[in-house]
Parts: structure tokens; C-alpha cells; sequence
């Protein structure tokens, strides 16, 4: 076997990724290897009043009432995400560059070192509160890729001349939250919502889904989440990032010309308030760190798609379809997904 190590980019995943199959993952997963991080985190839970990540993790049986919830969502997925990134095997990996989606960038914050694990938790905790701190409304889910993951024509487009003629509308909130690539999250009000889901064009693959627990993210309907966020977690939390962190603008910040404040603004200002574009940062990502490999840590896999269909958006390697994806990851795999067992293998060692 080659001793040299591969680049590898990471992708930290959002809400949604911490299902009934990953109830229980975090104690299967990683046992006593990481304990004392888990004891910090439990720590953090309990001094709240909050039920352990731990007991949340140890549950009978997974309830949507409770495990969707932002803030039990939000630590779950948080934990789970920083224990398999550091379960990465960094023998066989050299990781270049980290980024997230939406919530998973406070993930990647602690990831990329530009805020230690535990104040890490400490941000991801607080803010799964604090998306609980909203106007009325949510997100709705809708394709606009066919079958072999390839752009319906005009689809997009029509989508969006439909987003801002319901937004110009009295007492109606409607807006992008977050570019997907194959799949496009759109957040307002309710009478935004409704209106959308009443007049939408046909959709391929699935209709559009209302997202189960979720605020508006990404809009300026979350401007009570922002202010409490900025009001509760001080810059002081945040330093110069350990790698290249790239955020949901594409926009690269580099280890030795960030401004930890200006992280810290971004981070709890634009990136609640403003949509979250995953797929350029994914591309801007590939473009920039040419890695030879994508590592999705868990808990879930439910982004390998999403950072399939960005990858095909600009033709990454010559994949310019499903097929072309399948292909490649049959033979020389680009992505790897730890929620996989056949593809943590390869990570973990």
C-alpha cells in the first residue's frame, strides 16, 4: 500500500442527518475512545438542565417530537460529527479544508480550530436553542434534478421568478435558504409556504416536502435567533482558523488572513440571516483544494448526494451525471461517507 497520504476535504452535515437508523450511533460508533470529550459535553447539557447527549443518544426508541428538535438535534449531530472527524485516520488523510451545511458550520468552526470542541458544542447547543427563535414559518424541500441527478431546463429558474413574485405580496415571506445543487430549500411564512406549495410547477422525483421541526432558516424572519446568538456568544470564543474553513458564500477563510471577529460576525450574523449556498461552496472547495477525496463524517449520509449533484454541476473530473458518479465510486470512490460501513473502513482504518 501507498504510503502517501490522500487530500481530503470535509463536509460537515446539518439538521435532518440524525435519524431513527443513527439513534444510538455515538456509543456504538466510538464506545470509551473519546471520553472525556463526551463527559465535556454531557457536562455542558446537565449545568442547563438539559438532558446528556449521552442519555439522548442511549434512548429506547427514536420519537420525532423530541429527537428533531433544535436543541437535540443540534447537539446530536454536533457530537457525532466532531467524534467521527476525529476517528479520521491521519496516516492515510491529510485534510486541507473544511466546510459544512447550514447548522454544520458551527461544526466546521470547530473542525477547522477556529473555536475549540467543547466551545464548539457550546456554540452548536446554544444555537439549537436559538433556531427555535423565529417568526412563524419553515422550509419546504423541492427537486430540480432528474433522475440521472442532471438539471430539469428552466426549472430552477421558473422556481425562482415564482419565489420573488409570492415575496412581493403583502404579509407573504418567501426565500431561498438553502442551494442544495439537486434540491433547493426555500423558507417564509406560512402564508409564504402555502402559497408556494399551491402554485409550485411539477417537480421531478418528489413533491415538496415541509421539513418537519425546521424554523425559517437562512431569512431575516430569524433575526431574534441572530441577536441572541451575538448576545450570548462573544468573539472571545473565536481565534484564527487550523485549516482553510470554507463558508456557505464560497468564501474561503485562510489561516493566516482571517480576522477571528469578523468569523464570529459572519457566523452568527449572515449566516442565520442570508441564504446558505452548499453547492458553490462545495465547488469552490474542489476548485481551490483539488482533493482526492470528499470525507462526509455522520451521522447520517444524507449530504453524499447533494455533494454528488454540486460535483456534477461542474462537471468535477469528468462526472457529469449519476451514472458517471456510480461509476467513479465503484472503481476509485471521491466520496466517502462515514455513515457507510464499507466507506468508514476506508477512513477509519
Amino acid at each position: 500500500m501507498s504510503s502517501v497520504r490522500k487530500t481530503a476535504l470535509v463536509f460537515a452535515p446539518g439538521r435532518g442527518t440524525y435519524g431513527k437508523n443513527e439513534l444510538g450511533s455515538i456509543a456504538r460508533l466510538h464506545g470509551t475512545r473519546f471520553a472525556d470529550l463526551l463527559a465535556n459535553v454531557d457536562a455542558q447539557r446537565s449545568e442547563r438542565g438539559q438532558p446528556t447527549v449521552t442519555e439522548l443518544d442511549g434512548a429506547e426508541r427514536f420519537s420525532v417530537a423530541t429527537h428533531m428538535r433544535g436543541d437535540v438535534a443540534a447537539p446530536l449531530i454536533y457530537t457525532a460529527t466532531a467524534l467521527d472527524y476525529l476517528s479520521i485516520d491521519r496516516e492515510k488523510y491529510d485534510v486541507v479544508a473544511v466546510a459544512g451545511n447550514s447548522m454544520g458550520w458551527y461544526s466546521a468552526l470547530a473542525l477547522g480550530g477556529a473555536v475549540s470542541v467543547a466551545d464548539g458544542f457550546r456554540i452548536a447547543n446554544a444555537m439549537g436553542l436559538n433556531s427555535q427563535t423565529h417568526g412563524p414559518g419553515g422550509q419546504i424541500l423541492l427537486q430540480v434534478v432528474d433522475e440521472g441527478w442532471r438539471p430539469v431546463p428552466g426549472l430552477r429558474e421558473q422556481l425562482f421568478a415564482l419565489v420573488d413574485a409570492i415575496a412581493a405580496r403583502p404579509g407573504h415571506d418567501l426565500a431561498l435558504s438553502i442551494d442544495l445543487a439537486g434540491m433547493l430549500v426555500l423558507a417564509g411564512n406560512e402564508e409564504g409556504l402555502a402559497a408556494l406549495l399551491a402554485e409550485a410547477p411539477p417537480t421531478p422525483g418528489r413533491d415538496p416536502l415541509r421539513l418537519a421541526g425546521h424554523g425559517p432558516f437562512h431569512t431575516p424572519l430569524m433575526v431574534g435567533s441572530s441577536d441572541k446568538a451575538k448576545a450570548e456568544l462573544p468573539p472571545s470564543l473565536f481565534g484564527v482558523p487550523a485549516l482553510p474553513l470554507v463558508d456557505g458564500r464560497g468564501h474561503i477563510w485562510r489561516r493566516f488572513s482571517s480576522d477571528p471577529v469578523a468569523i464570529w460576525d459572519y457566523s452568527f450574523g449572515h449566516q442565520i440571516l442570508a441564504p446558505y449556498d452548499f453547492a458553490l461552496s462545495v465547488q469552490v472547495a474542489v476548485k481551490e483544494f483539488a482533493p482526492d477525496v470528499i470525507i462526509l463524517p455522520g451521522p447520517g449520509d444524507t449530504l453524499g448526494g447533494a455533494i454528488a449533484q454540486s460535483l456534477i454541476g461542474i462537471s468535477w473530473q469528468g462526472v457529469g451525471g449519476k451514472a458517471d458518479f456510480m461509476a467513479r465510486q465503484a472503481a476509485d470512490p471521491i466520496l466517502l461517507s462515514m455513515g457507510r460501513p464499507d466507506q468508514r473502513a476506508l477512513v477509519t482504518g
